[in-house]
């Protein structure tokens, strides 16, 4: 039992508290990365840490090495206090603060520890500039009779430049301020009540001692205690009403002006201490001489001792009772969020002012006292010392100072002398750590009559000082006043060492007596590894090295630790020493924790930890019964009981045992109580299950050591208590390795079952026990099992064979209740993920349970019918009770668990040119218990999280279950032949897909419903891509299936929650950009203010117009269709957890039409833009007052629309704007033809199938009063302008006034002529030119063959084209001369040619 140092709190995220602290350590982000992990949330308050959005100056590069240094030694330029009951921390620089608070939360391996966390932070100035120069945690006692001993509240008290004290709640809330003197603050310590160890030690008070550079403040601890209650009630009360004002009661203080010192850095107040009659005389003579007269009481008197320079260390004493103490109402200010109050000695508490007012009070700082004057008595003179820091001993008598010169100094505060000296300890931090004597760890020796020689003396005090040498990373513990070190430990360079020096402040000698709080002493903050540690030091380290046996003890226990790690060949001269190591050892305690050690050692082989053990055990009980030591004789015997378990297991398990029966298929059916098909269907479950699943696992080789186990791990595994074993808590791994020991041979038929069995029993195992290690190990060695049967016949005989044991099966359990034994195989079975085994273990025991039932039934049943001629009662005989029921419901579980497994598992063949991040993430295993907490979609939301891992098309959906649909003639039938087809190359690549597919729509007709299934695809989608919103093609899939929904119900509710959650915000975010800019946006635009590429903000837009028209469709179609009713599988009636996504869509209200088409419009505009990259157009400018105001309000509810004619200015922006579209689109339609694609199909997007632009123009000008003909008037010229004259003759269909479209044909054959016979300057075109018509030929002149965007188009198709003209236009027209004569002239321009 030497020193140790104990980890007994973390920090959850201290990096984050020094990114606070100390910004321009900040870790460097790249741009746009985000700066924390999201999914490591912290719970630190965005609005609580105001200074990450700061900018903060840049270090100049070649400070980069001081800088990294400062990243880990920044805890040193940190003001740090702790509080003694380890319920609150404070960590200040500057003027920021941060408060943290424990937590218990459970680790990263699943143990729960204590974390500290963020409370509270920000900044805690109030006057500019100043800056925090110290801080105490002080708990302050709860005055309730029911407290348990744990503090009411922390206070903390902090210290300024300014000179002010100030106090705050844990939450950070102003209490108090106080402004004591106008220098600042250089340190700030505590003293509580402490119960007097014995009548000679004067009871001291408790009191907060505040230090300045020239005077000390000590305000009286029960007033202080006071004041901050007052305080607390008046800012709750405040609060809650803003009205009420409670008067605190005043402050006590004295203020002392220290006198004749230089510098002071640090001090510690003494207290109060009276001399003895000696020194008292002798005092008196050294001030006032020989003749100096001599009160007869003797004087009480406050000590202070200083530490700074000149004197080094100064002593100083104020004497009780000759200087009236100063009572006076300080300033102080009480905060709260609502409002501040400010209370002083002149106008004691004033009422709520005004604003003006109270700044004007808060300006005028408040009267400060004047100290008086205190002399220094004596000193230790050293000119060139400096002193850096002094800590007082717990008990008053001693002090360690540090200096300048790296020593470390004790002084005897009651003589005032230095006792002893430590050197090379630059910047050391010091400490104390009293220990109080353990009574029943003394042992009593015959010859021994001192009153410490028996449990019923005095506890004795050993004090130990710890340093922390930063420099060499070094902690160590001092036994004082002149012991040895009894410890040392390497922690690092960059701690920091706490040491209170107080405990709760508010108890007195009644209270303290009943409160024992856990305190800590002393801490040591490591920033590096994020922990907080502690020191343990046993009380025996304080005593002599001659007279103590136990120091003898722990030489022989690091003898023996020494040996351990030895490796000698001759393990029996290695018992032989071990053994006399072990006898030698005297206590009790210290040979426990030797033999720990010993049976903790893997180099000894099981027989030398026998031997030993046993050695021990006899010696034990040949002493005497008083002089022995019952929990070691306990111990050893228990120890033993464990190796004679572990001895009999392994024999048993390295016994040759091979049974003779052999095993068929028949022998399987009758074992499991099924017929042959039924078998048939399992088999052939459990081989496709097989197959799929070890596609998709890694390669595990196969592991020789199943079964063994070490006898160290044996024995830390398991505990012997009151002749019963017990498992201690250890992880799901170790427990199987433990149940593969027991049980693993045994499964394999290689060992013995009813000796296994009865072996463990009468050692002392539970049935509960081994019945959960034999499912342990099975559950988790499926692939082991499902590749040899026959294990299935030895788990029979060996569940049979536990369920026969006394205490297993209740006798009083009767057929109407449930069995405790069988509940915990299904809750087993239930918990798994392993559900080939599951479902495996689960037909064995529903077997077993049938047939003890039988047997039990049959028993009672032959009782009751002693003599009648009953029948034989069969083996396919089944006894009814309540446990059958929950079997054959659990086997149904287990078996649709396994088929939907098994279609999780398996995977495609499909070789996609691109798989996204979020599609490469491992889907979570299934369990029965997660489906049944899934809620009524967990089924369909797990198969929508593998259809979008495959990233299958709806369409293979609706191949699976064709089945289904020719099942159910009734049923819609639209999309399948279409599905069918778009399958058909993609098909031959499933693999046995769409059969496992089909399975499990049979299997969950209702949970995997199609339309069910469709909508969680759709919101698996839009969350994964809402992840990522580059990946486009998921909002395009998401649309895909949202359009595959049959119901209209469910399709709108669908719709309308993925617009609210996830498409709104970024809608209107594109909105505003696009109207700001007033042109399609660039890509750093886009990501900046949308969060996506350019690219992908084109086709989410595209996929938002599908929503919001698929929206409009499901509206107007709802109010033909029923609601569905949501029905779910018998067997899954129990499902508990969260709603259904189909539920929640459902639950939607209707939407309000004209809004959802009013957002169509917007939308169509914002996609053209982005599409098309058009400019000059600003979206919002095309809609009213009205119009704008109705856009991203909620779909359901109705708002106040555009109605009636519009201002002729709006419509005409708006024409050309469409006209911009349509000529964007004719043109993007022409260079797509120019590049070899289909002119018949739609041009494609990067993400699908663009839309059809001419039709889509059409509508827009439908909705926004726009002359339709006008557009398609457009249309028509655009297309004979880029020579598409085939669509164009199309196009001319659609078009009412023929006669104006004429006018504009005719204009577009003048400029494809003009080119033909002026800018081609050919001889026979300019004898044409000369034969034409005067008229003809000016108007051709006019012409500008510059706007064609097509002009390699052959004269033929132009000769068309006027005869088109000529039809469309009428006789009477003032043009139809000119068209005439065109005719004449295509003519003769196309007679040369022929």
């Amino acid at each position: 039992m030497a020193c140790s140092i104990v980890q007994f709190c973390y920090f959850q995220d201290l990096q984050a508290a020094r990114d606070f602290l100390f910004p321009h350590l900040r870790e460097e982000t790249p741009s746009g990365a985000v700066r924390r992990d999201p999914s490591k949330s912290t719970n630190w308050e965005d609005d609580g840490w105001g200074a990450w959005e700061e900018t903060e100056p840049q270090e100049p590069e070649e400070e980069g090495n001081s800088c990294k240094t400062q990243k880990t030694s920044w805890l040193q330029d940190c003001v740090l206090s702790l509080s003694p009951t380890n319920d609150l921390m404070v960590i200040a620089r500057g003027q920021k603060a941060v408060f943290l608070v424990p937590k218990w939360k459970y680790s990263d391996k699943g143990k729960e520890e204590m974390q500290f966390a963020v409370g509270w932070s920000g900044s805690l100035n109030v006057e500019e500039g100043e800056c925090v120069t110290s801080a105490l945690c002080i708990p302050l006692a709860s005055q309730k009779r029911s407290s348990t001993g744990r503090p009411d509240w922390t206070c903390i008290v902090v210290g300024f430049t300014s000179g002010y004290v100030r106090f705050y709640t844990e939450n950070g809330v102003l209490l108090l301020a106080q402004l004591l003197n106008e220098e600042l603050v250089l340190q700030l310590k505590c003293r509580t009540y402490e119960i007097p160890r014995h009548p000679g030690v004067t009871e001291q008070n408790e009191e907060l001692s505040i230090l300045y550079p020239a005077a000390i403040v000590t305000i009286d601890g029960f007033s202080l205690f006071q004041s901050l209650r007052a305080c607390r009630n008046q800012v709750a009360k405040a609060a809650a009403s803003g009205n009420e004002n409670i008067q605190p009661p005043p402050l006590a203080y004295k203020k002392w002006g220290l006198q004749d010192i230089d510098t002071i850095i640090d001090h510690a107040s003494i207290g109060i201490m009276t001399l003895s009659p000696f020194d008292q005389m002798k005092t008196a003579s050294n001030i006032g001489g020989f003749n100096a007269a001599i009160k007869n009481s003797l004087p009480a008197m406050s000590q202070y001792i200083t530490v700074g320079s000149n004197p080094f260390t100064g002593f100083f004493y104020a004497l009780e009772g000759s200087t009236q103490p100063l009572l006076s109402h300080v300033a102080l200010a009480v905060a709260s969020k609502l409002t501040s109050a400010l209370f002083n000695a002149a106008s004691g508490w004033l009422g709520w002012k005004s604003k003006h007012e109270e700044e004007a009070v808060q300006k005028q700082k408040p009267k400060v006292e004047p100290a008086t004057p205190l002399a220094v008595r004596f000193g230790l003179p050293d000119s060139r010392r400096h002193g850096e820091s002094i800590c007082l001993s717990p008990c008053n008598t001693l002090a360690a100072v540090t200096d300048d010169f790296g020593r470390v100094i004790l002084l005897d505060v009651a003589r005032g002398i230095a006792i002893r000296m430590w050197k090379g300890y630059r910047d050391a931090q010091i400490g104390w750590i009293q220990i109080v004597e353990d009574l029943h760890e003394r042992v009593p020796e015959k010859a021994d009559f001192s009153p410490f020689g028996n449990t019923q003396g005095p506890s004795r005090v050993a004090q130990f000082l710890v340093i922390y040498a930063p420099r060499r990373g070094i902690l160590e513990v001092w036994s004082t006043q002149q012991g040895p070190r009894v410890g040392a430990f390497n922690v690092g360079k960059h701690c920091r060492l706490l040491y209170p020096g107080y405990k709760i402040m508010g108890l007195n000698n009644v209270t303290s007596q009943s409160w024992q709080p856990q305190t800590y002493q002393i801490c040591l903050v490591d920033p590096v590894s994020g922990s907080v540690k502690t020191v343990n030091v046993p009380f025996h380290l304080a005593l002599s090295d001659k007279k103590c046996e136990r120091a003898k003890d722990m030489h022989l226990v690091k003898k023996l630790a020494a040996l351990l790690k030895t490796r000698s060949p001759n393990l029996d001269l290695v018992e032989t020493q071990i053994k006399e190591l072990i006898l030698d050892i005297k206590y009790p305690a210290t040979k426990k924790q030797a033999l720990e050690s010993i049976l903790a050692s893997e180099r000894l082989p099981f027989s030398c930890l026998r031997n030993i053990t046993q050695t021990l055990m006899d010696t034990l009980k040949n002493q005497d019964l008083e002089s022995v030591d019952e929990g070691l004789l306990q111990f050893c015997a228990n120890k033993l009981k464990l190796l004679h378990l572990y001895e009999s297991v392994s024999q048993l398990n390295s016994l040759d045992f091979h049974p003779n029966t052999p095993f068929s298929d028949n022998d399987l059916a009758v074992l499991l109580r099924l017929d042959e098909k039924e078998l048939l269907k399992l088999q052939a479950l459990l081989e496709k299950y097989k197959e799929e699943k070890t596609r998709t696992t890694t390669v595990r080789f196969s592991d020789d050591k199943d079964g063994v186990l070490p006898v160290k791990t044996f024995l830390e595994y398991l505990e012997y208590e009151k002749d019963t074993i017990n498992i201690k808590k250890i992880s799901e791994e170790e427990y199987v390795a433990l149940g593969s020991f027991f049980f693993w041979k045994c499964l394999h038929g290689e060992s013995s079952t009813e000796d296994m069995c009865h072996t463990l029993e009468s050692a002392g195992l539970s049935p509960q026990l081994l019945l959960s290690l034999l499912l342990s190990v099975w559950l988790s060695k499926e692939k082991d099992i499902l590749d040899k049967p026959q294990s299935v016949c030895c788990l029979h005989t060996m569940l049979s064979l536990l369920s026969k044991m006394k205490v297993a099966i209740d006798e009083t359990w009767d057929s109407q209740s449930v069995s405790p034994w069988w509940q915990q195989m299904r809750t087993a079975c239930i918990q798994s993920e392993n559900n080939g085994a599951a479902l495996l273990s689960a037909h064995v025991g529903h077997s077993v349970a049938a047939q003890i039932s039988n047997s039990m039934t049959e028993k009672k049943f032959s009782q009751t019918v002693l003599g009648a001629d009953s029948e034989a009662l069969t083996d396919s005989w089944e006894a009814l009770s309540l446990d059958t029921e929950y079997w054959k419901l659990l086997l149904k579980q287990l078996e649709d668990c396994l088929i939907l497994q098994t279609l999780l598992h398996s995977k495609a063949n499909t070789s996609t040119c691109k798989v996204s991040s979020l599609q490469a993430e491992p889907l979570p295993r299934l369990s029965v218990k997660k489906l049944l907490e899934g809620g009524k979609g967990g089924i369909a939301d797990s198969v929508a999280k593998w259809i979008f891992k495959q990233d299958f098309s709806p369409a293979i959906l609706k191949l699976a279950n064709k089945e289904r649909d020719a099942e159910n003639p009734d049923e819609p039938k639209e999309g399948i032949n279409r599905g069918l087809f778009e399958m058909s190359e993609v098909e031959m690549n499933l693999g046995a897909i769409p059969d496992l597919l089909h399975l499990a729509y049979k299997q969950f007709p209702c949970s995997l419903e199609l339309d069910v299934l469709h909508a969680h695809c759709c919101w698996e989608y839009v969350v994964q891509w809402n992840k990522d919103p580059e990946e486009a093609r998921f909002f395009v899939r998401s649309i895909e299936h949202l359009k595959h929904i049959l119901n209209a119900h469910v399709q709108n509710g669908i719709a309308l929650m993925m617009w609210n959650t996830f498409l709104v915000k970024r809608f209107s975010a594109a909105t505003y950009l696009m109207d700001k800019v007033g042109k399609s946006p660039k890509d750093r635009l886009c990501r900046r203010d949308v969060g996506m590429s350019d690219t992908a903000m084109t086709s989410f837009l595209g996929s938002c117009l599908d929503l919001l028209q698929t929206l409009m469709e499901a509206d107007v179609s709802r109010d033909e269709m029923q609601v569905p009713v949501l029905d779910t599988e018998d067997a899954w009636l129990s499902v508990e957890g969260p709603i259904s996504i189909v539920e929640l869509a459902l639950e939607q209200k209707h939407i309000h039409y004209p809004l959802v088409e009013h957002h169509s419009v917007l939308c169509s505009i914002l996609y053209a833009v982005m599409r098309f990259s058009l400019k000059t157009v600003k979206p919002l400018s095309l809609f009213d007052s009205k119009g704008k105001n109705a856009f991203f309000k909620d779909l359901t509810s109705i708002q106040l629309l555009p109605s009636g004619e519009m201002d002729p200015n709006f419509i005409s922006v708006r024409q050309q704007f469409l006209l911009k579209v349509i000529s964007a689109a004719v043109q993007a339609q022409h260079l797509a033809v120019k590049d070899g694609e289909s002119s018949e199909e739609a041009p494609t997007t990067p993400f699908g199938k663009d839309q059809d632009w001419p039709v889509l123009a059409v509508d827009l000008a439908h909705h926004l009063q726009v002359s339709e003909d006008a557009v398609r008037r457009h249309y028509v010229s655009e297309l004979y302008n880029y020579g598409v004259d085939h669509l164009g003759e199309e196009a001319i269909l659609q078009v009412q006034d023929k006669e104006v479209l004429a006018s504009q044909l005719l204009v577009l054959t003048g400029q494809r002529l003009a080119h033909a016979l002026l800018h081609t300057q050919t001889k026979e075109g300019m004898e044409l030119l000369a034969r034409l018509p005067p008229t003809l030929c000016t108007w051709l002149k006019a012409m500008n063959p510059q706007d064609l965007q097509n002009t390699d188009v052959p004269i033929a198709t132009t000769a068309k084209l006027v005869t088109k003209v000529i039809e469309l236009l009428p006789e009477n027209h003032g043009q139809y001369g000119l068209a005439l004569h065109l005719i004449e002239a295509v003519e003769a321009i196309s007679l040369p040619s022929l």
